[in-house]
């Protein structure tokens, strides 16, 4: 199974380190195609290879394609993973996003009131890990 993780990159890396616990528990499922969302240093190495803007939209609309499944953290907001969830529901993808609602930012309508989109609240990766289990074996 190919996995599309998204989570803010520009809009905020304050979750960088539960992102890499996201995909680690996403990896035992397939392969994670944007498994660099969870690095720190994930502009600088984009910046070191010389991608522009388009390099990075190209590859991330080509990855989206590929996956099977698209999973987001969602409690940063953010405008890029805000537009890949859009193209994934247009894409007719499966999609889960996880969203912590002690945060002081609330989760979109645009996401909740959507029916194409599974939304799980979480506190912790631990509490998560069996309803995201169970989303990704569906698809299988």
């Amino acid at each position: 199974m190919d996995i599309y993780f998204a989570g803010s990159i520009r809009g905020g890396r304050d979750d960088a380190a539960l992102y890499r616990e996201l995909i680690a528990l996403l990896e035992s499922h397939g392969t994670v195609l944007t498994e660099h969302v969870g690095t720190d240093d994930v502009e600088a190495t984009e910046a070191q290879a010389d991608l522009t803007d388009t390099d990075i939209y190209e590859q991330d609309l080509e990855w989206l394609r590929q996956a099977d499944v698209v999973v987001a953290e969602v409690t940063t907001p953010s405008l890029g993973v805000g537009y890949e969830l859009g193209r994934a529901v247009a894409f007719e993808k499966p999609i889960c996003c996880l969203y912590r609602p002690d945060s002081p930012h609330e989760l979109s309508a645009m996401i909740r009131g959507n029916d194409s989109v599974r939304v799980l609240e979480y506190d912790s990766p631990d509490t998560i890990r069996a309803e995201l289990e169970a989303f990704l074996e569906r698809q299988r």
